[in-house]
This record gives C-alpha cells, structure tokens and sequence, in this order.
C-alpha cells in the first residue's frame, strides 16, 4: 500500500454550524467560494465541479452527517501524474463559544505530488477566505 499525504486547513468562523452547513452544501454558494457544480448532500451522488481555469474535477458524495460532517471524492483526470489526482475531501464542523471551528482534509496525494499538495493548501486557504466573505452576508 502507497502511502499518501493529506492537506489539513484549519478556521474558525463567527457563524453558527448550520449557516456554514448551508454554505458548503447548497450549489448556488458553493459556487461563490468553491466552484460551479451540480451538487446534492445525499450520500452517493455524483456530482462535478468546474472551476474558472477550466478544469472538471469528478466527485461522488461519499458521507453527509448534517451539521457536522460531509465528505465527497475529488478526482481530478490529468496527463501529467503530478496533478493526476484521486483523493477525499473531509469538512467536520465543531460548534464553538463563538462559532464554528471548520477542519477541512483532503486526503490521498502520493508523496511525488508535492507540487500538488502544495497548490491545494493554497487553494483551500483561498476559498476557505472566500468563504467567510459568502457567511458574511446577510441572506446565507
């Protein structure tokens, strides 16, 4: 068995648990701070996100526990093997005396694609920030 190296983002928000959950399971904002997708929280469904660079990453919602916890595959069909990529996204929310503590893990990159983990840490901590900005509003 290969082992594999996850990128774990941490942050806590001022935001109750379920107007996160709302935020990472309903597609129009999930649109806003992740990617455009045709997304369902029901265990099984297979669903693709579309980002702006235009890439097609191909998911299957994989576990939804709602309020805490919601996990889907994140395949990503590339030539080049540093940026082919198969793995689990994992957000677990944790109520807090001011909010929500948000963990986001996304597990199953080969130690060869460091190049890869690297970009997604960034990438994650980039939308994690556009998320707050999505909770921010008032209408979510």
């Amino acid at each position: 068995m290969t082992d594999t190296v996850s990128v774990v983002v941490e942050r806590e928000f001022p935001h109750p648990p379920e107007k996160l959950w709302r935020a990472l399971t309903q597609p129009h904002l999930m649109a806003e701070w992740l990617m455009k997708n045709d997304f369902a929280p029901k265990v099984g469904h297979k669903f693709h996100l579309s980002g702006d660079w235009g890439g097609v990453l191909d998911c299957e919602v994989l576990e939804v526990d709602p309020v805490e916890t919601l996990a889907y595959s994140w395949d990503f069909p590339n030539d080049d093997p540093q940026f082919n990529l198969k793995s689990v996204v994992t957000f677990t929310l944790t109520p807090t005396g001011a909010g929500t503590h948000l963990r986001m893990e996304q597990a199953g990159f080969r130690p060869e694609q460091g190049r890869a983990s690297g970009g997604a840490r960034f990438g994650w901590q980039q939308m994690l920030g556009k998320l707050d900005e999505v909770l921010n509003r008032e209408a979510v």
